[in-house]
């Protein structure tokens, strides 16, 4: 075993054990040095992981790098194997794992080596379509979850060469690997299983943090087929998973309390808001009393540093029940400021909302014991928010608000709210200046 090999093993180690924070291995761009797992299989670890298997007819990848990442991804596998790339896999089609082949294509060209064949789950090239025609809107919502104002959505996609709709066997120069499809955090999920070394590849179905199923500001999710579809793979008994995001988990007693514990938070997530919404219940009813429970609350590799349970019940009732919330208010609602002007006229005015909204904030930053003020920062954020829709251009109002989003982000744990609350912060703050 090499020395980075080793390290990575046993930083993974001590992931498991939360001894070190998961979150730190989920940043943009590479996050380490390729790492040979089990004899000719290799795993660069980055925001979104790459997984090199060796063949007597060259390589195959499972997922192929960001835009970002796809050249240094390049680089390091060729530090291990000289060999083309034959086949790559993607597990599914968002961006981060789909940009490394033209990399490889255009190595293959020059070296008048056959061109790599790409596959993937037959939905994938529709998700592809679609990001075509949301070209600003996926600029918009990334530049705002990722804190990343510079982002531009891609406009060209490496479309697969070959489809498949429930399994594919493929063999690639002596290697046998089951390509299988399931829905869970996207329509378009590909897990590969390499049943001769039991390496199991699952893509983003387990990524070390309470599974994204419930993003506020992507496409529907599908928490319970997720769960079945984990309960799939617990089933291979596999003793390597290398999961999309984070680092690689060893050893077959791992690989199952992974898998078995987010299906189960899934479910009980599931069938919470399943039986809010049975006994006629509000979605506010079921935010406000589902759980993940207590036994897997504390687990390090299911926090909520990326996605949140409670966005996944937002998710559960707009899948089985619509986008109506039970409020016979929002069912047509007010414009948004006619109602803040509203409210604000009956509050003694827009400043009197944006200074009770402060108050709160600070309130709920001083606690202690998160979740201590949380209330009250929840209704901090909807005071600060009406009295800028009623005045979105009183200065007094828009540090306001800068100052209760900044204590928001600063109080979230995922990746998702602290870059909503940041973006309206800087909002807010960018107002301010322009007015000075």
């Amino acid at each position: 075993m090499s020395a980075v090999t080793a390290d990575i093993l046993a930083l993974a180690d001590k992931l498991w054990r939360g001894e070190a924070p998961a979150s730190d291995f989920l940043r943009i761009g590479l996050a380490g040095e390729l790492a040979e797992i089990c004899d000719g299989v290799a795993f660069v670890p980055a925001f979104a992981n790459v997984t090199a298997i060796r063949t007597q007819d060259g390589l195959v990848l499972i997922d192929t790098g960001s835009p970002l990442a796809a050249a240094g991804v390049h680089e390091r596998i060729r530090q291990w194997s000289p060999d083309r790339l034959n086949t790559a896999v993607y597990s599914h089609g968002h961006i981060d794992h789909v940009f490394g082949v033209p990399v490889w294509e255009a190595e293959a060209t020059d070296r008048g080596w056959p061109a790599p064949v790409v596959l993937a789950h037959e939905a994938v090239p529709r998700r592809f379509d679609r990001y075509l025609q949301t070209i600003g809107y996926n600029e918009i919502i990334n530049q705002r979850q990722f804190g990343a104002p510079g982002l531009r959505w891609p406009t060209g996609y490496r479309y697969p060469d070959r489809t498949y709709q429930a399994e594919l066997a493929v063999e690639v120069g002596g290697v046998q690997l089951a390509l299988r499809h399931e829905k869970g955090e996207t329509d378009d999920h590909t897990v590969s299983w390499l049943a001769d070394r039991r390496v199991l590849c699952c893509g983003d179905l387990f990524i070390w943090a309470s599974p994204n199923a419930g993003n506020p500001q992507k496409v529907q999710r599908y928490p319970a087929e997720w769960a079945a579809a984990l309960r799939r793979m617990v089933a291979l008994d596999a003793e390597v998973l290398l999961p999309g995001h984070g680092l690689p988990v060893i050893g077959a007693d791992r690989v199952s309390a992974a898998l078995r514990d987010t299906a189960e938070l899934l479910e009980s997530l599931v069938s919470q808001t399943l039986e809010v919404m049975n006994g006629g219940g509000r979605l506010d009813d079921a935010i406000g009393s589902v759980a993940v429970p207590r036994h897997l609350a504390g687990l390090p590799y299911l926090q909520p540093v990326y996605d949140e349970p409670e966005f996944v019940v937002r998710n559960v009732w707009r899948l089985y029940g619509g986008w109506w919330d039970g409020n016979p208010a929002t069912l047509k609602p007010a414009r948004e400021r006619a109602l803040a002007a509203e409210i604000a006229s009956l509050a003694g005015g827009p400043q009197a909302l944006a200074a009770r909204a402060t108050e709160l904030a600070e309130a709920g930053l001083r606690a202690t014991d998160p979740p201590g003020g949380e209330e009250e920062l929840r209704v901090a954020g909807h005071l600060a928010e009406l009295a800028w829709l009623a005045a979105p251009g009183d200065r007094q109002v828009a540090q306001a608000r800068q100052r209760v989003f900044a204590i928001r982000a600063e109080r979230a744990t995922s990746t998702m709210a602290t870059g909503i609350f940041r973006w309206a912060a800087e909002q807010s703050q960018q107002q301010r200046e322009e007015r000075l």
